[in-house]
């Protein structure tokens, strides 16, 4: 079902969407033209809304990866609440320290323990160009009801609220 919300709207809603959900599925090209995904945590997106933050070694195979081809797609899924977001935009590998230490949390030492000062652990950064969302029926008595509907009347049962989102300025 589309949606009724203004674009200002609809990009909030991708924000706290992706706030809930908080693990991407991190997809890149790899050097021979492949897509390559990964699951990767979301940090706190900047002020703007518009940049996704996420840490990383500085060896990874996404690094050489985002220096030929910058295209990134992310997943987003909840299935337990039918919520999903696709986000596509283009990373860039960030190694500002300071900023490394805003983004920073205890929790992140198990995968860098050098924590935030190392010159092993960058950030990447995906400036969103645009996302779709599907906010779906969550609830087993709402999914029996649109079921048994949908069997009585040949009709599809709402689905919950669909939307494309241009995060293009």
């Amino acid at each position: 079902m589309a949606t009724d919300r203004n674009e200002d709207e609809m990009r909030v809603k991708v924000r706290e969407m992706i706030s809930e959900i908080g693990t991407a599925i991190f997809t890149t090209i790899d050097q021979e033209g492949r897509l390559r995904g990964r699951p990767m945590r979301t940090q706190k997106p900047d002020q703007d809304g518009r940049t996704l933050w996420f840490f990383t070694r500085t060896d990874s195979p996404k690094v050489a990866e985002l220096a030929k081809d910058d295209r990134v797609l992310l997943g987003y899924a909840d299935t337990s609440s039918q919520d999903y977001v696709s986000i596509f935009g283009h990373g860039r590998v960030v190694t500002d320290v300071a900023q490394k230490k805003a983004l920073w949390s205890e929790g992140l030492r198990s995968w860098l323990p050098d924590g935030p000062e190392s010159a092993d652990v960058a950030l990447i950064a995906v400036s969103i160009e645009g996302a779709e969302y599907w906010d779906g029926i969550s609830s087993s008595l709402s999914f029996a009801y649109g079921y048994a509907q949908a069997m009585v009347t040949g009709k599809p049962a709402p689905s919950g609220e669909n939307a494309k989102v241009s995060f293009s300025h």
